[in-house]
């Protein structure tokens, strides 16, 4: 029995750039930054005060009035995803509880989820009360912490920072019944669960699915994570355009952001029945893991990624001169960027040269569990337009390095387009999109 095919027939994306995919691809297409000195908190005394933060919002605006009271219970990152997952939706064509429940157009028990988390932390001021009540003799102290601290911490503090809660509270708005998966896997997490949702249509265990992925880097904690495993550039702070530099000779270290991006994968039939627009077809998949003992960073060769891009490949039946577009992950951090041109470039061989490579987050930072996402929605709008937008901030390559990095923005059809992230910790995917 054949799988079924694959469509995406939904877009959601919140990005440095902006609040639908709409916006992002806009900025990524003028060369825009969504860089800047951090705002979500003072900075002063960080290595690092640069990050991509999304632009101002209000999360009551992308739920039913029914729900607001319960966004009292979403940490940035939820909000982040369901805001995606609501513009997903609404470009698909299909109607939800959440969009009208007077008109829903779906099966609920027929729709799946699968949503990538990163790593969610609190909100310092929540625990503040609570940590300054266990201190002794300006040390924490574990027993005041429980007999006194413990009992400051609000009651629902937990439900909030749960990663499985962004997928959670979607199901909840738009009254997803499927098959639900929450993936943690950092900055891999949003391919990975667009390949597990895809595979879930494909062997009939629904007919459509909300895949992608959400996080937001930036607060004290994860900053302050990045800063001591040496991944955040400490350079630049005063010039936030050409901070994060993938691939390039100058390159210092990433630089990390916020955002969201969601689709709607559908099987292919149903998608035409209902005659949906139909923006691109998911063919091809791959993963694999491969862990460097220094696990902040990926293996020098880059085998993982190797091994993730074969198997999409081998999934899409296709060769490498038959790709037109390659969004690889591209930190900026230098050792990692190498190893990801070595991988690509093992995969490509002769056709190294040639394949445009369009790396995205020196406009829209690390975001962590939803960058793999947001480069989906790029790779697809850059179909649609038959566009590949300048690269920025690679200005001379760096040594080792033969990928072909756009330097001057591309008119050309663009057939099939290969995606692939990793994460420090060894982590691979890829995913590679056919033009409808």
């Amino acid at each position: 029995m054949n799988p079924n095919r694959v469509v995406i027939t939904g877009l959601g994306a919140v990005s440095p750039l902006g609040l639908t995919a709409i916006d992002m691809w806009t900025g990524l297409c003028a060369g825009k930054c969504g860089i800047n000195k951090i705002t979500a908190f003072d900075p002063t005394g960080f290595a690092c005060q640069l990050a991509g933060q999304v632009p101002e919002y209000k999360i009551q605006n992308y739920v039913p009035k029914t729900y607001r009271k319960a966004a009292k219970l979403m940490c940035r990152d939820i909000e982040l995803a369901v805001i995606a997952a609501n513009e997903a939706i609404v470009s698909s064509g299909l109607i939800t509880k959440g969009i009208d429940p007077e008109k829903i157009n779906i099966k609920p028990e027929r729709f799946a989820i699968n949503i990538g988390a990163g790593f969610i932390s609190c909100d310092l001021v929540e625990l503040g009360p609570a940590a300054a009540a266990s201190i002794t003799d300006g040390k924490f102290d574990i027993r005041k912490w429980g007999n006194q601290g413990f009992e400051l911490v609000p009651p629902l503090w937990l439900l909030k920072y749960l990663p499985n809660m962004l997928a959670c509270h979607i199901s909840i708005i738009h009254d997803i019944q499927g098959p639900s998966n929450s993936i943690t896997c950092g900055e891999a997490a949003a391919h990975i669960a667009i390949s597990e949702a895809a595979q879930i249509i494909q062997r009939g265990g629904s007919d459509i699915a909300l895949a992608g992925g959400a996080e937001t880097k930036t607060n004290p904690m994860n900053i302050t994570r990045q800063c001591l495993l040496k991944r955040a550039t400490t350079e630049n702070s005063n010039e936030p355009d050409s901070a994060c530099r993938p691939f390039d000779a100058e390159a210092k270290g990433s630089v990390f952001g916020e955002g969201a991006g969601i689709v709607v994968l559908e099987n292919l039939d149903k998608a035409q029945r209902r005659d949906a627009k139909i923006y691109a077809e998911l063919v091809g998949t791959g993963q694999s893991n491969s862990l460097n003992p220094a696990y902040e960073h990926i293996e020098p060769d880059g085998k993982g990624i190797q091994i993730a891009i074969e198997k999409a490949m081998a999934e899409a039946q296709i060769e490498p001169e038959q790709l037109d577009l390659i969004i690889p992950h591209g930190t900026g951090i230098p050792q990692d960027d190498l190893a990801e041109a070595r991988a690509i470039q093992s995969v490509l061989g002769k056709a190294d040269a040639e394949i445009p490579v369009w790396p995205t987050k020196s406009m829209l930072s690390n975001t962590g569990a939803a960058s793999g996402a947001l480069d989906v929605v790029a790779a697809i709008c850059a179909m649609a337009e038959g566009k590949i937008p300048a690269a920025k901030n690679c200005d001379r390559k760096a040594d080792g390095c033969n990928l072909n990095i756009v330097k001057e923005s591309i008119q050309k059809e663009i057939r099939y387009t290969l995606c692939c992230s990793y994460t420090f910790g060894g982590q691979t995917t890829a995913v590679i999109l056919k033009k409808w």
